[in-house]
């Protein structure tokens, strides 16, 4: 027996044990081999299906999520939009307000300056009035003492009182 040609029996007994061998797997191991690599296809596909299905998901959430985040960047520029106007109405209201006091009061001050020049007015035209009656007394007294003078005086009053109504 030589190692590079085989005899004829033992070519028989390999070829009859390799058959029963093979016809041992084909019924038996090959069906379960079969299976198994189904499930394990099935199972690689539905995995692939969820993996599809949740990167879908995620690029819905992350589309949704910056439409939020765009709609809450424009509600954010509206609402400082709309506090920077009521700021600037509540300045100028307060700045009007602040005016129409202001021209108020400078009103209510001239009235009263108006006011205390007429009283001070009345009060020096009284003080000049008395002191010109205590003048002219004084005077009318120091002429009126002798009574040529009083004649006189009365003379002069007649004449211009009837000049006056001619």
């Amino acid at each position: 027996m030589s190692l590079i040609t085989p005899d004829a029996g033992l070519l028989f007994w390999m070829v009859l044990i390799f058959g029963i061998v093979f016809f041992l797997l084909w019924k038996f191991g090959f069906p379960v081999i079969t299976e198994m690599v189904e499930k394990r296809s099935a199972r690689i596909d539905e995995s692939l299906r969820q993996a599809r299905e949740i990167e879908q998901r995620m690029a819905d959430w992350e589309r949704r999520q910056a439409e939020e985040l765009e709609k809450t960047r424009r509600e954010q520029a509206a609402i400082l939009k709309d506090a920077a106007v009521k700021g600037e109405k509540l300045i100028a209201d307060a700045r009007d307000k602040a005016a129409a006091e202001a021209g108020e009061i400078l009103s209510k001050a001239r009235e009263e300056i108006a006011a205390e020049k007429e009283s001070a007015l009345r009060d020096v035209r009284r003080e000049v009035a008395v002191l010109s009656m205590q003048v002219a007394e004084k005077v009318l007294r120091r002429e009126l003492s002798d009574e040529g003078a009083q004649r006189e005086l009365i003379d002069r009053m007649v004449d211009e009182v009837s000049q006056a109504r001619s």
